[in-house]
C-alpha cells in the first residue's frame, strides 16, 4: 500500500512539473508577443512549434491574451497579438491617434477623416472576392488622394444628415475637414496640407508593419502581415459588406 502511495505521489509530482513547464512556456511565448507583436516560425521555431503543437500551451497563451484584452491569431506561419478596439494599453487611444495622424488642434472631424483614409486604402487594395482578397499590388499616393476626394464628395452628395446618422459616418463633416487642408504640389510634409496629412498616415501604417511606403516613387504596397489579416480576419463577407456600406460602394463595382 505504501509503495502504491509513493508511486502515486511520484506521478503527481511529474504531472505538476509538466504543468509548470507548460505555464512557463506559455508565458515565454506571450511575453515574446508583447515585445514583438508577432511570432514567426523562421525566427523562433521552438516557441512557434510549442504553440502550434501543444494544445495546453496554446490554450494558456490565448487565455493570457484574453486577460490582456487581445486575441492571439495564427495566419500562415506567423502568430499575431491583436489588441481589441478599446485596448488603449497595447493599442492606441483615440487621443493618441489624433496626435500622431492629425494636425495640431485637430477636432473629431480630422480624426474620423484619418480613419476614412485608412478604410479607403483598404478598399482600393482588397475586393473581398476569391481565395485571396488582394486586388492590386500597389497604388500611387496621387491616385489614393483622388480616390479619397471622390468618395468624400460622392458620400456628401448622396447622404443627408438623417442618412449619415443611420450609416454612422458624417461625410459632410469629413469633406469639410479634408477641404480645409491646403494642397501643395511641391510635396509638403506639413499636416495642414492634403499631401502631408496622407504622408503621416502612411508612415504610421508602415511603422505598424502594414504597408511599405516608397516615398521617392510615391508608391504604396501592402505587407504580408496586412494581406494575411485581411484574408483571414477582416474580409469575411459580413465585415467586408460593412466596410463597403460605410464607403458607399456598391457590391457589383
Amino acid at each position: 500500500m505504501l509503495q502504491c502511495a509513493a508511486s502515486g505521489v511520484q506521478r503527481g509530482i511529474k504531472a505538476m512539473a509538466y504543468e509548470i513547464d507548460t505555464v512557463k512556456k506559455s508565458q515565454e511565448i506571450f511575453y515574446y508577443l508583447l515585445e514583438h507583436h508577432e511570432l514567426r516560425e523562421e525566427e523562433e521555431e521552438s516557441l512557434y512549434r510549442a504553440y502550434t503543437e501543444q494544445e495546453d500551451v496554446q490554450n494558456l497563451v490565448k487565455s493570457q491574451g484574453e486577460i490582456a484584452d487581445s486575441s492571439i491569431e495564427r495566419y500562415g506561419d506567423v502568430i499575431y497579438l491583436i489588441p481589441r478596439e478599446e485596448n488603449d494599453y497595447l493599442g492606441f487611444s483615440k487621443g493618441q491617434l489624433k496626435s500622431i495622424l492629425c494636425r495640431s488642434g485637430a477636432t473629431d472631424k480630422d480624426y474620423y477623416l484619418s480613419q476614412f483614409v485608412i478604410l479607403t486604402l483598404l478598399v482600393e487594395f482588397y475586393d473581398g472576392q476569391g481565395s485571396s482578397s488582394k486586388a492590386r499590388e500597389y497604388i500611387r499616393t496621387g491616385e489614393l488622394q483622388n480616390c479619397i476626394s471622390a468618395r468624400l464628395k460622392e458620400g456628401a452628395e448622396q447622404m443627408d444628415e438623417e442618412e449619415e446618422e443611420r450609416c454612422g459616418i458624417a461625410f459632410s463633416d469629413m469633406l469639410q475637414a479634408y477641404e480645409a487642408l491646403r494642397s501643395d504640389e511641391k510635396g509638403s510634409r506639413a499636416k495642414t496640407t492634403k499631401e502631408g496629412f496622407l504622408h503621416y498616415i502612411l508612415l504610421f501604417l508602415e511603422k505598424q508593419g502594414l504597408v511599405e511606403y516608397v516615398e521617392q516613387d510615391e508608391m504604396i504596397k501592402t505587407t504580408k502581415k496586412l494581406d494575411n489579416f485581411m484574408d483571414w480576419n477582416l474580409l469575411n463577407q459580413n465585415n467586408y459588406g460593412r466596410v463597403l456600406k460605410i464607403l458607399g460602394v456598391k457590391r457589383d463595382e
